[in-house]
This record gives C-alpha cells, sequence and structure tokens, in this order.
C-alpha cells in the first residue's frame, strides 16, 4: 500500500486532493454558450485530467462534455499556465492547445459535441495561435523542434554545463523540471525558468481550414495581435492589467506604484486608443483606494466591469460597473468569499457576456462551482458544481467561522478558523497557516496543511491574512508574530484553544514567519514549512544573479553581501540562531529549492530538530497528486504526534515515529528569550 489515511478522514484527505478545478472560462460571441475546463488530480496515474465543457450561459441545459483537453501544463511555480479557448466568429467550434504524449498542438471541438480533431502536426511545439476574422485560417506560432531541444539537452550532458548566470546552483542541471509536457533541463531567463532553445524566435505558419494546406509564413511576419503593455505609450504608474474593447480600440488598464511587497494603491483608468495620451480614470469611492483586482469589458457598451477584494472581510470579493463615457459606477454583487476562481491556482477571471458574468466561486467552506451573475439584478445562479459531495461532507462534518482581532499595535487582523471538539474537558489545540486565505481552503496557500482534516482529527485550524505587508523585512515578521500571538489569545480568551499546544506552516512568506515565530517567541510546539528562508548559502548560490540578484535581495531584505550587511544578516537568517530553534520542524521541500536553505538544514538535522523531505522535480509550489498526498498525510501525521501525542497504527509508518520519538527526546529545555 502506497499511503495510508485513518478510517474517517480518509476520504476528505483525498477528496481534498481531488478537488475538481474549473478554470479557462469564456463567452462564445452571441453571448449564449460559455465553455471552461476542468482539471481534476489523479493519485493513481499521478497526474491531472482535464477536459472542455460548454453550457448554455443561461442555465437551460446542463453542461455538454466536449474533449480531452489534455495533460496539465505547470507554469512553473506548481500552478496551471492560463489557456484561454479561442472561439470561431460563429460560435460553432472552439480551438485550444492541448498537451498529449508530451507534443503540444493545436485542436478544436464542435460545441455540439459531435467531434474533436488535431489540426496541427509539426515537429515543434505549438507556442502560440489565433484565427483570422473570419475564422477560415489558423495561424500558429512554433520555435525549435522538440528533437532539436533534445539534441541540445544532450549535447550539453556530454561536454559539460557551462555554470553563467542563467544557471539555477541549487537544482539539478539536467532536465530538472517539467516544461511543455515533458521533464525538461531548465535554464533562467528574466527570472523565469524556460527549457533550452526557448529563446529560437517565433515561426509562424497558416493552416487554412477548409482545404488543410498549411503555408509559412515569411520571417518576422506575424498575425495581428491583442495589445499589449509594450504597445502602450508612457503613462503615470507603472501598468499591472490591460483589458481591450476589440470593437472600439479603448482600452481599460490598472496603474499604480506598488510598494515592495505590500498591496499598490491601484488606479482604474481607460484610453481611448492605443496610441492616445489621455488617460480617463475612474474617480468614484469604489475606484479609490481599493484592491482591484481584474477588469473586463462589457460587451457592446462603454461599461467596464471591475472586482475589488476586501482585505478587512472575509477576503469577499466584489464587481462593480464603470461607464468610461459617464463616469457613473454601479454595484453589481458582493460575495461572502471568492467569484473570481477557487482558490488553489489562484484568481480565475470572470467571463463577460452582454447580459451576465460567468464566475467561478467558492468560500472557505465550499469548494468550486460555476455561477451566472445578472449584471443589472445581480442575482446569482448554479450552473455547474462537480463537488457536490466535497460539498456536503464539509456542510455536515466542518464548520469555519470567520474572525477579526487587533494586536498590541491596534493592526487589525483576520482569518478563517475551523474549530474542533474538546477532549477530556480540554479545548483542542491550534495549527495556523499564515500568509493569505482566499477561495476553498483546501491546505491554504501553497496547500499542504488540509484544515478540515485536521479539524476533524481533533486538532483546531486557523488561516491567518496577513496584514498589508510593510516593506522592511523585519518588521513584516514582527507583524506576522504579533498577528499570530493575537489570534492564540483571542481563541485562548473564547475557550476555543489550549494556547500551550500550538503548531503553525507556512509556504514561501508562510515558511519565513513560521521560522521566525519559532525564533522569537515560546508560542509554538512544533512547526512545518516548506519553503526554504534567507541564508548566507541561498545568497551565494543566487549570486551570480549579479545586480539584479543584489538589488532584489535590498529590496525585500535589505541585505548586502555578507561583508556589506554583517549585522543585517545576524538578525534577519535563522541560519546563525539554530540553537533558537527549539520547537521541533518539519520540512517537507521542493527539489528545486531546498538546497538553498541547506547551511539551517543540515544543522537542524544533526541536533535532531528537523525531520527533512524532499520532493523530487517538484517546484515552489508541489503540484504531483502524489507528493501532494503524501506532504497532506505527513503533516496531518506530525501535528497529531506533536499536539495530540497520537501516532498512526499503520505499521509502514515505524520508522516516522521513531525518528520523531527521538525528536522528542532531544528536545531541549524552553527558556525565556
Amino acid at each position: 500500500m502506497l499511503f495510508h489515511v485513518p478510517y474517517g478522514v480518509a476520504a476528505t484527505v483525498r477528496q481534498l486532493v481531488e478537488v475538481i478545478d474549473i478554470k479557462n472560462v469564456s463567452i462564445s460571441p452571441d453571448g449564449r454558450l460559455v465553455a471552461f475546463r476542468t482539471e481534476q488530480a489523479s493519485i493513481e496515474q499521478n497526474t491531472y485530467g482535464t477536459v472542455w465543457y460548454v453550457q448554455a450561459v443561461d442555465g437551460a441545459s446542463p453542461p455538454r462534455r466536449l474533449a480531452d483537453g489534455g495533460e496539465m501544463l505547470p507554469d512553473g511555480g506548481g500552478s496551471s499556465k492560463p489557456q484561454l479557448p479561442t472561439w470561431s466568429p460563429d460560435g460553432k467550434w472552439i480551438f485550444f492547445r492541448a498537451v498529449h504524449e508530451g507534443r503540444i498542438e493545436v485542436w478544436r471541438a464542435a460545441v455540439d459535441g459531435s467531434r474533436t480533431e488535431q489540426l496541427t502536426h509539426g515537429s515543434a511545439n505549438v507556442r502560440a495561435f489565433s484565427l483570422n476574422p473570419d475564422g477560415s485560417v489558423l495561424y500558429y506560432s512554433v520555435g525549435a523542434t522538440r528533437q532539436a531541444v533534445v539534441d541540445a539537452e544532450l549535447a550539453e550532458y556530454d561536454r559539460g554545463v557551462h555554470i553563467d548566470r542563467t544557471v539555477m546552483l541549487g537544482e539539478a542541471l539536467f532536465r530538472s523540471g517539467f516544461q511543455d509536457g515533458r521533464l525538461a533541463t531548465q535554464r533562467l531567463s528574466s527570472g523565469v525558468r524556460l527549457p533550452l532553445l526557448s529563446d529560437v524566435p517565433d515561426h509562424w505558419k497558416a493552416l487554412n481550414l477548409s482545404t488543410g494546406v498549411t503555408t509559412e509564413l515569411a520571417s518576422g511576419q506575424h498575425p495581428a495581435s491583442t495589445v499589449k503593455m509594450a504597445d502602450l505609450p508612457d503613462i503615470d504608474g507603472a501598468i499591472s492589467l490591460i483589458a481591450e474593447d476589440r470593437r472600439t480600440g479603448r482600452i481599460a488598464m490598472l496603474t499604480g506604484q506598488p510598494s515592495v511587497v505590500g498591496q499598490p494603491q491601484v488606479v482604474l483608468a481607460m484610453l481611448p486608443s492605443r496610441k492616445s495620451h489621455r488617460l480617463v480614470k475612474c474617480t468614484a469611492e469604489p475606484c479609490t483606494g481599493k484592491q482591484i483586482t481584474h477588469i473586463v469589458w462589457r460587451p457592446g457598451s462603454d461599461e467596464v466591469l471591475f472586482t475589488v477584494s476586501e482585505r478587512d472581510s472575509e477576503l469577499q470579493e466584489s464587481i462593480f460597473r464603470w461607464n468610461a463615457v459617464t463616469g457613473d459606477v454601479h454595484p453589481v454583487v458582493r460575495s461572502r468569499g471568492q467569484i473570481t476562481g477557487g482558490g488553489r491556482w489562484g484568481p480565475e477571471p470572470c467571463a463577460a457576456s452582454a447580459s451576465a458574468l460567468v464566475c467561478v466561486a467558492a468560500e472557505a467552506d465550499v469548494p468550486p462551482r460555476l455561477e451566472r451573475i445578472d449584471l443589472e439584478s445581480g442575482s446569482r445562479t448554479v450552473l455547474f458544481a462537480p463537488n457536490q459531495t466535497l460539498a456536503q461532507d464539509m456542510k455536515e462534518f466542518v464548520r469555519v467561522r470567520f474572525v477579526a482581532w487587533a494586536d498590541a499595535q491596534g493592526r487589525r487582523y483576520t482569518g478563517q478558523f475551523y474549530p474542533s471538539a474538546a477532549r477530556g474537558g480540554r479545548p483542542p489545540p491550534l495549527f495556523v497557516v499564515y500568509y493569505r486565505c482566499t477561495g476553498f481552503l483546501r491546505g491554504s496557500v501553497g496547500d499542504e496543511w488540509p484544515l478540515a482534516t485536521f479539524a476533524r482529527s481533533g486538532i483546531a485550524a486557523l488561516c491567518i491574512n496577513a496584514a498589508p505587508l510593510a516593506d522592511d523585512a523585519v518588521a513584516r515578521y514582527q507583524q506576522g508574530l504579533s498577528s499570530v500571538e493575537g489570534a492564540v489569545k483571542l481563541l485562548a480568551r473564547q475557550g476555543a484553544i489550549d494556547s500551550t499546544r500550538v503548531g503553525m506552516g507556512g509556504l514561501s512568506f508562510g515558511s519565513e514567519v513560521t521560522v521566525w515565530t519559532a525564533m522569537h517567541s515560546d508560542l509554538l510546539r512544533a512547526i512545518s514549512v516548506s519553503s526554504p528562508v534567507v541564508t548566507p548559502m541561498g545568497s551565494l548560490m543566487m549570486s551570480l544573479g549579479g545586480e539584479e540578484e543584489h538589488t532584489r535581495m535590498g529590496r525585500y531584505w535589505q541585505l548586502g553581501t555578507l561583508e556589506e550587511t554583517p549585522d543585517h544578516w545576524r538578525q534577519l537568517s535563522p541560519t546563525y540562531h539554530v540553537e533558537r530553534m527549539r520547537a521541533p520542524v518539519l520540512m517537507q521541500m521542493p527539489e528545486q529549492e531546498f538546497r538553498y536553505s541547506l547551511d539551517f538544514i543540515v544543522p537542524l538535522i544533526r541536533r535532531h530538530r528537523a525531520d527533512v523531505y524532499v520532493f523530487p522535480h517538484e517546484q515552489h509550489q508541489k503540484s504531483q497528486p502524489r507528493h501532494k498526498l503524501a506532504v497532506y498525510q505527513r503533516n496531518l501525521d506530525w501535528f497529531r504526534f506533536w499536539l495530540l501525542g497520537e501516532e498512526d497504527a499503520d505499521p509502514e509508518k515505524v520508522g516516522q515515529y521513531a525518528t520523531w520519538r527521538q525528536m522528542r527526546q532531544n528536545l531541549p529545555a524552553v527558556q525565556p528569550h
């Protein structure tokens, strides 16, 4: 048996891994149909199945299955790349890229469900595609052939890898991660991991859909494209998002000057054309000083639909209509949770017709479903709810409540709390995860700590939304520590948790705050992290990045080289304070990142303070389904052991518990800082 999960918890753990996500929502040209793709993990196959569907926007009929969407394309950070379909002008077909057996080609599916067909059959993967205005010609671009990429990898393998700023020194040099449907050798370009030969220029081809004849476009020739940020004139403030009204050529945009790590104060504005310098700004109250996250034109109108995330509430989202001609703003809808995605991979923008939006909605305790939102009345109708069994299970067994509190400095924090039952008259222990709590939480940011399962297993769980982040690293970490202290005091005062049994975990910034809290307080009984923290070894390995990397270290952590800022290095990096890590640490790290913190990890292992697992071929956020299940289960076992004193009877875990018992025997006595 590969995995063992206790009876009564197994369904929930597995369901959390195998939640069906809804992505790539797109409405037909006439506004009658909506196309979307589902993604679902398969633990047995260790992959994600994707399926394209189409459904009437008015909900008069159930979804119609159109086509297998191929393998999920990771985006480099553990998420899936956006793969919006292209509609034929007559609305009878959707066109999409799909990965099958390591080949990326263009396919199309008839929306009546009658047929699906592969259109391109080349030796190179398709990078991008578009249709001509009447839909008779498919333009598509390719780069280097698949064989040329393989040959380049093998040639480099044979002659040795030349070390320069494109090589990630902390990662495997040969076929280290998944790219374009296969394990590929990767190199760094502008902060993004790309396969070899990615710098080969696009070569465009034209496929006549009536005759099936493919012709080569001349070098440098390409079809007209949608507007890009680089096409626009210089304006005040960085442009973060654009949306073009294809009917009139007007361009809606979000601009602003973000802080180093905090939320920008964005401005919603409109340019009358690509070359115009006359910026029309939305000055109404819903547009001002808000966290605007998405924009889309309402077809056939002067209105821009924009989404606002409300940080001081349950991370509610509201959608408004801004008339870019009159300046009027009208509310459309306000949600209890998220209406721009289910929360696992990040936001999923709504699609708009003239009369309605189609959105992926989810709450902390309700998994993703597809909804229609009327643009005039704001009424909501569920179109497709593929996770009904889990939704019912959550409703029956798991209660989630929104909590808010202030720290000693008066800063306000919010979170989602999963209560658990007292045992023997004693309140339950608490697990805390810190960063962001949007959509259906599953395992919070990083998707590693099954919060609902914790609650069902006797451990209350709290996901904390980080306050607007300070630019100074120490201030950010202290905010996190203060937030956790305030939450524990609040919940203990309510009798909801036992403040002497608290665990914590996190990904990325959440990992940094977790380690800082363990170093600077006696609050935590055990911790679990999945990302490296800032260390001298990590800085050394990334230093070939030159001035760009030096600037990044200074900007985010106020760190120079070890010689330039020695005192600040000693203040920030836990490498210098291993003895202060009294709480035992479980590290479940991606292969892409673990080496960057070896100068912190190895001393902890030698002191029996850390148990470390590394997952091959994983990036910042783990994506392989079996890895996700293993991470879920080990985190559950870890906190049951340290917070409840319980062990799973599965004989395959004997070695795991022997290691943890030895760690417990070697724990230092708690001393005040």
